[in-house]
Order: structure tokens, then C-alpha cells, then sequence
């Protein structure tokens, strides 16, 4: 084992060019990154939100006015199906997890029931039902989500909330956002570099529900306002304050979106282009061919943003949205609706604020720890093992951070303070195996055994006891990281990087360091065994 192999080598000088290379923009300024060649490496290790500052978010999913809204939309849905049918209703009123539809005569419950089934149908071949239609009697018709639904919409709502709150705090520019589950309705938000928790909560709270839907001018707006709004409509206000009634029966909605962009109209005016995907693209264009010449409004979260004519059939599945738009209105609008559409509102139960300035002092008190921390061990190793070994050790060490460092900057980890304590803990672990293979070599060469024998027996004897250790230490990492969140995770991560770099460097080094001192000086004795 002790002996000096070409492949050793190699690795280990690959192992520091890969180290250096990796490792090199954490020195550099934003100037010196930006002047890099294509080909090199731009990206440094992300400070986390305690060293770097930044804001703390927790939400709330409001999963009752999501359940409301979506039993709001069987109503609706039983309305129109039976309106196109010919369906007179009584009634439709809410019941549990659906609605119940009151028929006016009972000799159309056949009809009704025709027109409603495929409602519950599934999404396709293989698809689960998520709704039900049954009779109830001669004029009662339930139409309800499945228990399963019901029990899965809370969960469904929190991942999809996380996967948009993801998508919109990227879309700001924030770096390495920390967004978790916490309980089982509940967001953490840390982000990194947002130093104003109250406009990320701006962003981050906006539904972004984008409906289309036909403006109600057969019915008058007045009696709307004195309190008789027809059945199949509702009031919904522009940005002024204006009122319009429109049907509430959705045309088409942001489900159906694909991209949306910042673009000009005819008057070059900043206005938003849109662009539905097939099923979209249908359902508008039947829509606006059936009623051209009609007004129809789109709402954005229950604010009319636009009502135009329309003046002919829109096939193409695109458009433009026309207003009062300033550029930064206009691009924020656009990176709400490509971020997608939160399936429930987000209540906020708590924000905070990192300073730069406490981040500041969080990272000089870790750096000052971590030297701290490496210069005890330095001293420790050449104090016990002499210049030589002592000094393959630091050697190993050196590599051992250059690795961790690399690693985090090609990942985009971010390093946490928590992390920060694991990376002193991991160049404790890369010596401790250097001690475990040292003073086994120690007691080989007072039993009487030659050097070479003795180094062999070093490696080979302590080598399993380096392993298992950790190995032990991995398992506890990952545990952490799997169930752990925010800091807990950064030490994990760090932690479990250290593992790897350290098996490496605390063995690799010290095997071809002391077999290229065992060819070139030839020793008698063992340094460390006297």
C-alpha cells in the first residue's frame, strides 16, 4: 500500500487543479468574474441569509378560501353545462365538499344528468376521478369533490404555493432563496440579498389569477349595485375603482397560459403579449367568435385590468393586453403570470430582517473561528507528529479546504453559519484519520517492525476503523439533511462534502507524500516512534 503509484499521483495533483479552478472566483471581485473566458467558472460559494442578510418569510396556505373558491367553480360549472342543455335550476347551493342542484322540473333530471357526468370524468386514460355527480331524488342532483380530493387539496396546494414562490422570488434576482414546508400549511422563506421583506411580500402574496370573462350587458349594473345582481354574474371593479359586471363563468384562465411578455400595442403604447396553450387557444377563439362586437373583461386577482370590444375571432391563441402600464407595472405583471398562479392566498405570520451588517459580523466571527479552529489543529499535528508527518497532514488540510470550497462553488450550496461550524468539523475528521494512521504506524515501529512495514501497517490497519467512522458520520448527515431545514441542511450538506474531501486528502496525500519520503530518504528509523 505504501508505495509510490503513477495513478496516486495524477489524482492527486487533478485533485488540486480541480480545487484551485473551482475555488478561484470566491477571490476575485464582480468586475474580475465578469472579465472571465467563457470556459472558466464564474460562480463563488452563496452566503446564506445569516451571513449575507436578507429577509425571513412565514406563510400561511389559506386552504378554506381555496376549498370556497373551488366549490364556488362546481357551482358555476353546473350552471353553464345546464344552461347550454336547456336546464332550468331551481337552485345551486353549497353542501359539504360540493353543490347541490335543485332542478326546476323533474322530468329534465335525465337531460341534467347527461350534460353533468362528464364533469366527474378523469383527465384521461388511466386518470382517478376527482368528482362525483349523483342523484338525490326526483330534482336534486350532488355534484362534490371525492374524499380523496378533499383530503389531498390541502398538501396539493402548499407544493404547488412553493413551487411558484420559487419561481417569482428567482424571477427578482434573488440568489439561493430557502423555501420550505413547515407543519402541514405552513412556507419558510429565506432569502438571501432581499433586504425589504415587505416588497418580497408584495410579490410573493399576489394570486396572480388571470381570468377571461364575457362583461354582462344584457343585465343592468345599477340594479347590481342596489343589491339584485343577477345569479350568473358578479361585480368586479377596475384599478379606478369603476365597477363592471361581468358573467362569472370563466372563458379562459391563467391555467392555460404559456408565456406572457412585455410588448407594445398599435399606439406603441407598453401593453402584454399572452399566449394560450391548444386548449386555450380553442376555447378563446370559440368564444370570441360567438360574441363579436361584445365586450369582455380580464381580471387580474379580482381587478379588472382591461375590458375591450371584440372586434373579430382571435384563432391564433395570442394577444395582447391593453392599459395604463408603466414598463416596471408591465414586467412585473408578466413575471407574476409566468410564474404561475398561487392555488390559495398566502397569509403572512411572521417577517424579519438580517442586516448586511449583522451578516457581516456573522461571517468575521466564523472566518475568525475557522482560523482559530485551524491553527490549533496545525500546531497540534506538528507538535506531535514533527515537521514531517505534521506537515503532510496541513498539506492535506490545504486540499481538503480547497476541495470543500470547489464543490460548494460548482453546486451553488450556499454556506450557512451552521456550515460554517461544519466545515471546522470536517478538518477535525480529515485529522483524525491522519492521528488513527499515524499512531497505528507508531506502535508497528516500537514492536520492533521496519519503516516501511511499519507505514504499511499504518494505512492498511487503520484504514477500516477511517471508514466506518465516516461512514457513520454520512449516515448522521444525511438524516439531517433529509429532515432538517434552513441551517440545518447548510451544515449537513458542508458536513457531507467534508466526508468525501477529507477521505481523500487525509489518505491520498499522506500515501504518496511518505512513500515519495521513503524512495528519495531512505530512513532507518521512523521519525514519530522516537
Amino acid at each position: 500500500m505504501i508505495h509510490l503509484s503513477r495513478w496516486k499521483v495524477i489524482l492527486l495533483a487533478l485533485s488540486f487543479v480541480f480545487g484551485v479552478f473551482f475555488a478561484y472566483p470566491n477571490v476575485l471581485t464582480a468586475e474580475q468574474k465578469a472579465a472571465l473566458p467563457g470556459w472558466m467558472p464564474k460562480s463563488g460559494v452563496n452566503l446564506g441569509l445569516d451571513l449575507q442578510g436578507g429577509s425571513y418569510l412565514l406563510l400561511e396556505v389559506d386552504v378554506p378560501a381555496m376549498r370556497e373558491q373551488r366549490l364556488n367553480n362546481l357551482g358555476e360549472d353546473a350552471r353553464t353545462v345546464l344552461g347550454e342543455v336547456g336546464v332550468e335550476t331551481a337552485s345551486i347551493v353549497q353542501e359539504g365538499s360540493g353543490v347541490v342542484v335543485t332542478l326546476v322540473d323533474p322530468a329534465s333530471m335525465d337531460r341534467a344528468l347527461e350534460a353533468m357526468r362528464p364533469l366527474a370524468a378523469g383527465g384521461g386514460a388511466g386518470a382517478v376521478a376527482d368528482r362525483t355527480v349523483q342523484r338525490q331524488g326526483e330534482t336534486r342532483i350532488r355534484y362534490a369533490f371525492t374524499q380523496q380530493a378533499m383530503d389531498s387539496m390541502a398538501s396539493n396546494a402548499v407544493s404547488q404555493s412553493i413551487e411558484v414562490v420559487r419561481r417569482r422570488i428567482d424571477s427578482l434576482g434573488t440568489r439561493e432563496p430557502s423555501i420550505t414546508r413547515q407543519g402541514s400549511d405552513r412556507i419558510v422563506i429565506q432569502a438571501p440579498g432581499a433586504s425589504d421583506p415587505a416588497e418580497l411580500e408584495r410579490i410573493i402574496g399576489k394570486t396572480a389569477q388571470l381570468t377571461f370573462q364575457m362583461v354582462d350587458v344584457e343585465n343592468s349594473i345599477e340594479e347590481a349595485l342596489a343589491g339584485f345582481p343577477p345569479p350568473d354574474a358578479e361585480i368586479v371593479p377596475d384599478a379606478n375603482g369603476i365597477p363592471y359586471l361581468v358573467k362569472k363563468r370563466v372563458l379562459v384562465s391563467g391555467e392555460n397560459l404559456t408565456r406572457a411578455e412585455v410588448t407594445v400595442d398599435q399606439n406603441r403604447q407598453t401593453a402584454i403579449g399572452f399566449r394560450f396553450d391548444g386548449a386555450g387557444a380553442r376555447r378563446f377563439g370559440e368564444a370570441t367568435a360567438a360574441n363579436i362586437g361584445k365586450p369582455f373583461a380580464i381580471i387580474l386577482d379580482g381587478v379588472v385590468i382591461s375590458a375591450p370590444n371584440i372586434r373579430s375571432a382571435i384563432t391564433g391563441g395570442s394577444g395582447i393586453i391593453e392599459g395604463v402600464f408603466t414598463i416596471e407595472e408591465a414586467t412585473e405583471m408578466v413575471n407574476l403570470l409566468n410564474g404561475g398562479a398561487l392555488p390559495a392566498p398566502l397569509q403572512v405570520e411572521e417577517r424579519r430582517t438580517v442586516t448586511a451588517e449583522l451578516g457581516a459580523d456573522a461571517v468575521a466571527a466564523g472566518a475568525l473561528s475557522t482560523a482559530i479552529g485551524a491553527v490549533i489543529i496545525i500546531a497540534f499535528m506538528i507538535l506531535s507528529y514533527g515537521l514531517l508527518f505534521g506537515g503532510i497532514s496541513v498539506i492535506g488540510l490545504v486540499l481538503n479546504g480547497l476541495l470543500i470550497i470547489a464543490a460548494m462553488s460548482m453546486t451553488g450550496a450556499a454556506l450557512t453559519l451552521p456550515g460554517i461550524a461544519g466545515l471546522v468539523l470536517t478538518f477535525a475528521v480529515a485529522v483524525d484519520a491522519n492521528v488513527l494512521i499515524y499512531e497505528r504506524m507508531r506502535d508497528e515501529a516500537r514492536s520492533g517492525r521496519s519503516v516501511i512495514a511499519s507505514l504499511d501497517a499504518g494505512f492498511n490497519k487503520a484504514m477500516g476503523t477511517i471508514v466506518d467512522a465516516n461512514l457513520t458520520t454520512l449516515v448522521a448527515a444525511a438524516i439531517m439533511f433529509v429532515l432538517g431545514a434552513g441551517p440545518v441542511k447548510g451544515f449537513a450538506w458542508t458536513l457531507s462534502i467534508g466526508v468525501f474531501t477529507s477521505m481523500l486528502s487525509a489518505v491520498l496525500v499522506a500515501q504518496v507524500a511518505l512513500a515519495w519520503w521513503l524512495k528519495v530518504a531512505k530512513p532507518k528509523k521512523l521519525p514519530i516512534a522516537e
